[in-house]
Protein backbone atom coordinates (compact mmCIF):
# COMPACT_ATOMS: atom_id res chain seq x y z
CA UNK A 1 0.00 0.00 0.00
CA UNK A 2 2.79 2.45 0.96
CA UNK A 3 4.71 1.59 -2.22
CA UNK A 4 1.62 2.30 -4.36
CA UNK A 5 1.09 5.62 -2.55
CA UNK A 6 4.72 6.65 -3.18
CA UNK A 7 4.42 5.81 -6.89
CA UNK A 8 1.22 7.84 -7.18
CA UNK A 9 2.80 10.78 -5.35
CA UNK A 10 5.87 10.66 -7.59
CA UNK A 11 3.79 10.52 -10.77
CA UNK A 12 1.65 13.46 -9.64
CA UNK A 13 4.73 15.51 -8.76
CA UNK A 14 6.32 14.83 -12.15
CA UNK A 15 3.15 15.92 -13.90
CA UNK A 16 3.02 19.10 -11.86
CA UNK A 17 6.62 20.01 -12.67
CA UNK A 18 6.08 19.15 -16.34
CA UNK A 19 3.26 21.73 -16.37
CA UNK A 20 5.73 24.50 -15.51
CA UNK A 21 6.71 24.69 -19.17
CA UNK A 22 3.09 25.12 -20.31
CA UNK A 23 0.59 27.96 -20.13
CA UNK A 24 -1.06 26.30 -17.11
CA UNK A 25 -0.35 23.45 -14.72
CA UNK A 26 -2.09 20.21 -15.62
CA UNK A 27 -2.53 17.08 -13.54
CA UNK A 28 -3.86 14.01 -15.33
CA UNK A 29 -5.81 11.80 -12.95
CA UNK A 30 -6.93 9.13 -15.44
CA UNK A 31 -7.59 8.66 -19.15
CA UNK A 32 -10.77 10.74 -18.81
CA UNK A 33 -10.02 13.03 -15.87
CA UNK A 34 -7.63 15.95 -15.54
CA UNK A 35 -7.34 19.20 -13.57
CA UNK A 36 -5.72 22.37 -14.95
CA UNK A 37 -4.65 25.34 -12.82
CA UNK A 38 -4.06 28.76 -14.37
CA UNK A 39 -4.33 32.52 -14.00
CA UNK A 40 -1.85 35.34 -13.55
CA UNK A 41 -0.34 37.75 -11.04
CA UNK A 42 -0.63 41.39 -12.10
CA UNK A 43 0.79 44.36 -10.18
CA UNK A 44 -0.11 47.93 -11.19
CA UNK A 45 1.08 51.45 -10.48
CA UNK A 46 -1.54 54.04 -11.52
CA UNK A 47 -1.57 57.85 -11.43
CA UNK A 48 -4.73 59.84 -12.25
CA UNK A 49 -5.04 63.62 -12.58
CA UNK A 50 -8.21 65.57 -13.37
CA UNK A 51 -11.79 66.21 -12.24
CA UNK A 52 -13.08 62.68 -12.78
CA UNK A 53 -12.43 60.84 -9.52
CA UNK A 54 -9.74 58.16 -9.30
CA UNK A 55 -10.68 54.57 -10.21
CA UNK A 56 -8.49 51.47 -10.46
CA UNK A 57 -9.86 51.20 -14.01
CA UNK A 58 -12.24 53.36 -16.02
CA UNK A 59 -15.86 52.35 -16.59
CA UNK A 60 -18.72 54.22 -18.23
CA UNK A 61 -19.64 56.08 -15.03
CA UNK A 62 -17.53 58.27 -12.81
CA UNK A 63 -17.51 60.81 -9.97
CA UNK A 64 -17.20 64.42 -11.07
CA UNK A 65 -15.02 66.44 -8.67
CA UNK A 66 -15.39 70.12 -7.83
CA UNK A 67 -11.76 70.70 -8.86
CA UNK A 68 -8.85 68.76 -10.35
CA UNK A 69 -7.15 66.27 -8.05
CA UNK A 70 -4.24 63.84 -8.37
CA UNK A 71 -3.96 60.35 -6.88
CA UNK A 72 -1.41 57.56 -7.06
CA UNK A 73 -2.05 53.94 -6.12
CA UNK A 74 -0.24 50.59 -6.22
CA UNK A 75 -2.48 47.50 -6.34
CA UNK A 76 -2.63 43.83 -7.34
CA UNK A 77 -6.41 43.23 -7.38
CA UNK A 78 -6.56 42.18 -11.03
CA UNK A 79 -4.56 39.03 -10.26
CA UNK A 80 -6.67 35.94 -10.85
CA UNK A 81 -6.68 32.19 -10.39
CA UNK A 82 -8.71 29.57 -12.21
CA UNK A 83 -9.26 25.83 -12.29
CA UNK A 84 -10.59 23.62 -15.06
CA UNK A 85 -11.90 20.13 -14.42
CA UNK A 86 -12.34 17.73 -17.34
CA UNK A 87 -14.17 14.40 -17.22
CA UNK A 88 -14.69 13.03 -20.73
CA UNK A 89 -17.13 15.37 -22.50
CA UNK A 90 -17.85 17.38 -19.35
CA UNK A 91 -15.77 20.44 -18.43
CA UNK A 92 -16.15 22.61 -15.33
CA UNK A 93 -14.40 25.96 -15.03
CA UNK A 94 -14.20 28.43 -12.14
CA UNK A 95 -12.20 31.68 -11.92
CA UNK A 96 -11.74 34.42 -9.31
CA UNK A 97 -9.98 37.75 -9.07
CA UNK A 98 -9.67 40.13 -6.10
CA UNK A 99 -11.98 43.01 -6.93
CA UNK A 100 -14.50 41.83 -4.36
CA UNK A 101 -13.96 44.77 -2.02
CA UNK A 102 -12.79 44.82 1.59
CA UNK A 103 -9.34 45.56 2.92
CA UNK A 104 -7.62 48.87 3.48
CA UNK A 105 -4.43 50.72 2.60
CA UNK A 106 -3.47 51.39 6.23
CA UNK A 107 -2.42 47.94 7.40
CA UNK A 108 -2.96 44.89 5.21
CA UNK A 109 -4.30 45.88 1.75
CA UNK A 110 -6.42 42.72 1.90
CA UNK A 111 -9.04 42.25 -0.83
CA UNK A 112 -11.93 39.81 -1.04
CA UNK A 113 -12.01 37.23 -3.85
CA UNK A 114 -14.70 37.79 -6.51
CA UNK A 115 -16.32 35.15 -8.71
CA UNK A 116 -15.73 35.86 -12.40
CA UNK A 117 -16.62 32.61 -14.16
CA UNK A 118 -18.32 29.41 -13.00
CA UNK A 119 -19.73 27.22 -15.74
CA UNK A 120 -20.18 23.68 -17.02
CA UNK A 121 -19.72 22.64 -20.65
CA UNK A 122 -21.22 19.46 -22.05
CA UNK A 123 -20.97 18.78 -25.78
CA UNK A 124 -22.45 21.92 -27.44
CA UNK A 125 -24.06 23.35 -24.27
CA UNK A 126 -22.76 25.80 -21.66
CA UNK A 127 -24.47 26.27 -18.29
CA UNK A 128 -23.37 28.90 -15.78
CA UNK A 129 -21.75 32.31 -15.45
CA UNK A 130 -19.39 33.55 -18.15
CA UNK A 131 -19.07 36.22 -20.85
CA UNK A 132 -22.37 37.17 -22.47
CA UNK A 133 -22.99 35.70 -25.91
CA UNK A 134 -23.42 39.30 -27.16
CA UNK A 135 -19.69 39.83 -26.62
CA UNK A 136 -16.74 39.04 -28.91
CA UNK A 137 -13.85 38.65 -26.46
CA UNK A 138 -11.23 38.65 -29.23
CA UNK A 139 -12.29 42.24 -30.07
CA UNK A 140 -11.08 43.64 -26.72
CA UNK A 141 -8.00 45.86 -26.92
CA UNK A 142 -4.82 44.84 -25.11
CA UNK A 143 -4.44 47.44 -22.35
CA UNK A 144 -2.87 48.02 -18.95
CA UNK A 145 -6.11 49.67 -17.79
CA UNK A 146 -8.38 46.69 -17.06
CA UNK A 147 -10.37 45.83 -20.26
CA UNK A 148 -9.46 49.17 -21.84
CA UNK A 149 -12.03 51.58 -23.36
CA UNK A 150 -15.11 49.92 -21.86
CA UNK A 151 -17.34 52.84 -22.86
CA UNK A 152 -17.32 51.40 -26.39
CA UNK A 153 -17.21 47.70 -25.55
CA UNK A 154 -19.74 44.97 -24.90
CA UNK A 155 -18.60 43.80 -21.48
CA UNK A 156 -20.90 41.73 -19.26
CA UNK A 157 -20.74 38.38 -17.51
CA UNK A 158 -24.13 36.66 -17.19
CA UNK A 159 -25.46 33.36 -15.91
CA UNK A 160 -26.94 31.54 -18.90
CA UNK A 161 -27.79 28.47 -20.92
CA UNK A 162 -26.05 28.56 -24.31
CA UNK A 163 -26.07 26.27 -27.35
CA UNK A 164 -23.34 26.38 -29.99
CA UNK A 165 -23.52 24.90 -33.49
CA UNK A 166 -20.58 25.80 -35.72
CA UNK A 167 -20.36 29.59 -35.88
CA UNK A 168 -23.86 30.06 -34.42
CA UNK A 169 -24.47 30.61 -30.70
CA UNK A 170 -27.91 31.05 -29.10
CA UNK A 171 -28.45 31.73 -25.39
CA UNK A 172 -30.99 32.50 -22.69
CA UNK A 173 -29.29 34.84 -20.24
CA UNK A 174 -30.08 36.38 -16.87
CA UNK A 175 -32.34 39.46 -17.25
CA UNK A 176 -31.93 42.74 -15.38
CA UNK A 177 -33.78 45.99 -16.19
CA UNK A 178 -31.33 48.44 -14.67
CA UNK A 179 -31.99 52.15 -14.29
CA UNK A 180 -35.05 52.53 -12.04
CA UNK A 181 -36.75 54.95 -14.44
CA UNK A 182 -34.06 57.59 -13.84
CA UNK A 183 -34.90 57.94 -10.14
CA UNK A 184 -31.90 55.86 -9.10
CA UNK A 185 -29.57 54.60 -11.82
CA UNK A 186 -26.89 53.20 -9.53
CA UNK A 187 -25.70 49.66 -10.32
CA UNK A 188 -27.58 48.38 -7.21
CA UNK A 189 -30.94 49.75 -8.30
CA UNK A 190 -33.60 47.10 -9.02
CA UNK A 191 -36.59 48.71 -10.72
CA UNK A 192 -38.79 45.70 -11.32
CA UNK A 193 -39.08 41.95 -11.36
CA UNK A 194 -37.81 40.57 -14.66
CA UNK A 195 -39.70 37.43 -15.67
CA UNK A 196 -38.39 36.85 -19.20
CA UNK A 197 -34.79 35.86 -19.92
CA UNK A 198 -32.67 37.91 -22.30
CA UNK A 199 -32.34 36.19 -25.68
CA UNK A 200 -29.00 36.53 -27.44
CA UNK A 201 -27.85 35.15 -30.79
CA UNK A 202 -24.46 35.54 -32.44
CA UNK A 203 -22.82 34.25 -35.61
CA UNK A 204 -19.04 34.39 -35.98
CA UNK A 205 -17.28 34.27 -39.34
CA UNK A 206 -13.72 32.93 -39.04
CA UNK A 207 -10.77 32.47 -41.33
CA UNK A 208 -7.01 32.87 -41.64
CA UNK A 209 -7.72 36.62 -41.81
CA UNK A 210 -9.27 36.72 -38.31
CA UNK A 211 -12.94 36.84 -37.28
CA UNK A 212 -16.06 39.01 -37.39
CA UNK A 213 -19.17 38.42 -35.31
CA UNK A 214 -22.72 39.71 -35.77
CA UNK A 215 -24.93 39.58 -32.67
CA UNK A 216 -28.51 40.43 -31.76
CA UNK A 217 -30.06 41.07 -28.35
CA UNK A 218 -33.78 40.70 -27.60
CA UNK A 219 -35.09 41.74 -24.15
CA UNK A 220 -38.17 42.68 -22.19
CA UNK A 221 -37.46 45.75 -20.05
CA UNK A 222 -39.62 46.32 -16.97
CA UNK A 223 -40.61 49.59 -15.30
CA UNK A 224 -41.66 50.46 -11.74
CA UNK A 225 -45.26 51.14 -12.76
CA UNK A 226 -45.64 47.58 -14.05
CA UNK A 227 -45.29 48.40 -17.75
CA UNK A 228 -42.76 46.64 -19.97
CA UNK A 229 -41.20 47.31 -23.34
CA UNK A 230 -39.51 45.13 -25.92
CA UNK A 231 -35.89 46.12 -26.51
CA UNK A 232 -33.53 45.17 -29.32
CA UNK A 233 -29.78 45.73 -29.69
CA UNK A 234 -27.25 44.80 -32.37
CA UNK A 235 -23.48 44.40 -32.47
CA UNK A 236 -20.74 43.88 -35.04
CA UNK A 237 -17.26 43.14 -33.70
CA UNK A 238 -14.06 41.47 -34.77
CA UNK A 239 -10.33 41.06 -34.89
CA UNK A 240 -8.66 41.39 -38.29
CA UNK A 241 -5.06 40.37 -38.97
CA UNK A 242 -3.12 42.98 -40.91
CA UNK A 243 0.67 43.11 -41.49
CA UNK A 244 2.86 40.48 -39.85
CA UNK A 245 1.58 39.88 -36.32
CA UNK A 246 -0.35 43.19 -36.22
CA UNK A 247 -4.13 43.26 -35.84
CA UNK A 248 -7.08 45.63 -35.90
CA UNK A 249 -9.89 45.19 -33.34
CA UNK A 250 -13.27 46.88 -33.49
CA UNK A 251 -16.76 46.92 -32.01
CA UNK A 252 -19.92 48.77 -33.08
CA UNK A 253 -23.16 48.60 -31.05
CA UNK A 254 -26.55 50.25 -31.46
CA UNK A 255 -30.10 50.12 -30.12
CA UNK A 256 -31.33 49.20 -26.64
CA UNK A 257 -28.05 47.61 -25.55
CA UNK A 258 -28.23 49.15 -22.06
CA UNK A 259 -26.06 47.42 -19.46
CA UNK A 260 -24.54 45.11 -22.09
CA UNK A 261 -22.35 47.93 -23.44
CA UNK A 262 -20.37 50.69 -21.73
CA UNK A 263 -20.31 49.36 -18.14
CA UNK A 264 -22.75 51.78 -16.42
CA UNK A 265 -22.52 54.38 -19.21
CA UNK A 266 -26.05 53.59 -20.43
CA UNK A 267 -28.97 52.49 -18.21
CA UNK A 268 -31.57 50.10 -19.61
CA UNK A 269 -34.48 52.39 -18.70
CA UNK A 270 -34.47 56.14 -18.06
CA UNK A 271 -37.41 58.42 -17.20
CA UNK A 272 -39.92 55.80 -18.26
CA UNK A 273 -38.26 55.09 -21.62
CA UNK A 274 -36.02 52.35 -22.96
CA UNK A 275 -32.57 53.89 -23.36
CA UNK A 276 -30.98 53.92 -26.80
CA UNK A 277 -27.26 54.23 -27.33
CA UNK A 278 -24.63 54.17 -30.06
CA UNK A 279 -21.10 53.08 -29.22
CA UNK A 280 -17.93 51.93 -30.86
CA UNK A 281 -14.34 50.95 -30.11
CA UNK A 282 -11.29 50.69 -32.35
CA UNK A 283 -7.78 49.48 -31.51
CA UNK A 284 -4.68 48.76 -33.55
CA UNK A 285 -1.89 46.55 -32.14
CA UNK A 286 1.57 46.73 -33.70
CA UNK A 287 4.51 44.42 -32.98
CA UNK A 288 7.81 46.31 -32.94
CA UNK A 289 9.72 43.06 -32.35
CA UNK A 290 8.76 39.48 -31.49
CA UNK A 291 8.43 40.39 -27.81
CA UNK A 292 7.51 44.10 -27.90
CA UNK A 293 4.14 45.50 -29.00
CA UNK A 294 1.93 48.60 -28.70
CA UNK A 295 -1.79 49.30 -28.97
CA UNK A 296 -3.52 52.59 -29.69
CA UNK A 297 -7.25 52.58 -28.86
CA UNK A 298 -10.38 54.74 -28.79
CA UNK A 299 -13.81 54.09 -27.27
CA UNK A 300 -17.00 56.19 -27.47
CA UNK A 301 -20.64 56.02 -26.37
CA UNK A 302 -23.57 58.43 -26.54
CA UNK A 303 -27.07 57.86 -25.16
CA UNK A 304 -30.38 59.34 -26.28
CA UNK A 305 -32.63 59.50 -23.20
CA UNK A 306 -30.03 60.23 -20.49
CA UNK A 307 -27.98 62.39 -22.90
CA UNK A 308 -24.58 61.01 -21.91
CA UNK A 309 -21.35 61.17 -23.90
CA UNK A 310 -18.26 59.31 -22.72
CA UNK A 311 -14.83 58.80 -24.34
CA UNK A 312 -11.62 56.96 -23.51
CA UNK A 313 -8.44 56.78 -25.56
CA UNK A 314 -4.82 55.84 -24.97
CA UNK A 315 -1.61 54.25 -26.17
CA UNK A 316 0.67 51.69 -24.56
CA UNK A 317 3.71 49.46 -24.93
CA UNK A 318 4.28 45.93 -23.59
CA UNK A 319 7.44 43.84 -23.57
CA UNK A 320 7.82 40.15 -22.70
CA UNK A 321 11.06 39.53 -20.81
CA UNK A 322 10.30 35.81 -20.62
CA UNK A 323 7.41 33.87 -22.24
CA UNK A 324 5.46 34.38 -18.99
CA UNK A 325 6.69 37.72 -17.62
CA UNK A 326 5.79 41.06 -19.22
CA UNK A 327 5.91 44.74 -18.31
CA UNK A 328 3.75 47.50 -19.75
CA UNK A 329 3.30 51.27 -19.76
CA UNK A 330 0.15 53.14 -20.82
CA UNK A 331 -1.09 56.73 -20.94
CA UNK A 332 -4.57 57.90 -21.80
CA UNK A 333 -7.56 60.06 -21.05
CA UNK A 334 -11.13 59.44 -19.86
CA UNK A 335 -13.80 62.07 -20.62
CA UNK A 336 -17.37 62.59 -19.42
CA UNK A 337 -18.24 65.20 -22.03
CA UNK A 338 -21.83 65.59 -20.86
CA UNK A 339 -20.49 66.64 -17.42
CA UNK A 340 -17.53 68.67 -18.77
CA UNK A 341 -15.11 66.45 -16.85
CA UNK A 342 -11.97 64.56 -17.79
CA UNK A 343 -8.90 62.91 -16.26
CA UNK A 344 -5.59 61.76 -17.67
CA UNK A 345 -3.84 58.67 -16.37
CA UNK A 346 -0.52 56.85 -16.53
CA UNK A 347 -0.15 53.20 -15.60
CA UNK A 348 2.75 50.76 -15.27
CA UNK A 349 2.01 47.02 -15.06
CA UNK A 350 3.94 43.84 -14.34
CA UNK A 351 2.25 40.55 -15.26
CA UNK A 352 3.33 36.96 -14.64
CA UNK A 353 1.18 34.30 -16.32
CA UNK A 354 0.89 31.12 -14.27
Amino acid sequence: MMKTFKKTLLATSMLAFTGLANAAYEIKLSEEDKITFGGFIKVDYRHVDGNVGYRDFWIGGGSVLAEDKSQTKFFANESRINMKFVHGEVTGFVEMDFYGGGGNEIISNSSHPRLRHAFIKYQDFTFGQTWTTFMNTSALAETADFAGPMVGEAFVRNTMVRYKMGGLEVALENPESWGNDGIDDSPDADPASDDMPDIVAKYTFKGDWGNVSVAGLFRELNFNDGDSETAVGVSVAGKIKTIGKDDFRFQVHAGNTGRYVGVTAAPDVYNGEAEESTSYMAAYRHYWTEDTRSSVFYGYIETEESDRERVQYGVNIFKNYTPKLSFGFEVGQFEMKDADADSVYAQVSAKYVL
